[in-house]
């Protein structure tokens, strides 16, 4: 567990004493909401608390799975401390910038949010993996360079798993799907050896629910190679709804029908296990509450 502690110098209310710290007013509540302030070793939830002079304030760094919402792009951050962030992104964000857009990213505007909440911190973020642009979901970042290595070093211990609604109903209820993945020179990645810089990828699926036209996969990746999920499906014959990119010929939503479901991965300070959830999007639910099991 990371903590800070804070001696008080002269007699305040918690709140207004948490204020002077940096902390931002909506951040404040989050803190006490969430049971991640102590007093003298006791875990207090009321905003006006009173602090004497030689007080000591923690503040658990471990516990503070907040809700907070960075408004500009619909991120929510789901989780903070001093090492990882974890957020819930929508779709149509892209992860990190490109040539021709580079501040309409999850990256771009978690720096600014940061910045912006306590200025005084420096803080920011590291990219460690990324989502498609029309993916919504989980995704983690990093919030030093040696959370990043100890991150990136260990995802063979990072699990994964997505929701996807798929063309067409699987002739088998679960599968893996396995081979080789190679990127062309116009950025679409197809199957096979080809060249040497050939990457082998493994994709798991099992039908959760099924109507006339689409099936809801629940899949898990054993490698995380680009656009892996959606070619591997689209070889199969049934296509992501949504990705005309790979061969898709419907669009339901609107968008890709893609979603980082589930995560979980050693913290990289304290090696403690960490599973998040981020429920479908309410569209997608939508259109998944129509099928049957």
């Amino acid at each position: 567990m990371v903590k800070k502690e804070f001696i008080v110098k002269e007699e305040a209310g918690l709140f207004a004493y948490l204020l002077s710290l940096g902390f931002k007013r909506t951040r404040v509540k989050q803190l006490l909401k969430f049971r991640t302030v102590s007093v003298n070793g006791k875990t207090v939830e009321s905003h006006d608390q009173r602090l004497l002079s030689g007080d000591r304030v923690s503040l658990s760094s471990e516990k503070t799975a907040v809700a907070d919402n960075v408004p500009k792009l619909g991120i929510k951050i789901l989780y903070e401390d001093d090492a990882v962030l974890v957020v819930d992104k929508p779709a149509g964000l892209l992860t990190i910038g490109t040539e021709k857009e580079r501040t309409k990213t999850a990256y771009f505007q978690l720096n600014e949010h940061l910045r912006e909440r306590r200025p005084e911190k420096r803080e920011r973020v590291f990219i460690v993996h990324r989502l498609d642009r029309e993916t919504s979901g989980l995704i983690v970042f990093a919030k030093t360079e040696a959370a990043k290595r100890r991150l990136q070093d260990n995802w063979d211990k990072v699990a994964k798993r997505y929701l996807a609604v798929v063309e067409g109903v699987p002739q088998k209820n679960e599968d893996t799907i396995a081979g080789y993945l190679n990127e062309s020179s116009t950025l679409r990645v197809y199957e096979g050896r080809g060249s040497k810089s050939a990457k082998y990828a493994v994709t798991r699926y099992r039908i959760l629910k099924k109507s006339r036209g689409y099936s809801l996969l629940e899949i898990d990746i054993e490698t995380g190679r680009k656009h892996q999920i959606r070619v591997h499906l689209s070889g199969i014959g049934h296509p992501v709804a949504g990705d005309k990119k790979y061969g898709a010929a419907t669009d339901p939503l609107k968008r890709l029908s893609l979603h980082a479901h589930r995560l979980s991965f050693p913290h990289p300070v304290t090696k403690k296990e960490m599973h998040f959830e981020s429920n479908l999007p309410r569209t997608f639910e939508q259109l998944v509450s129509r099928m049957k099991a």
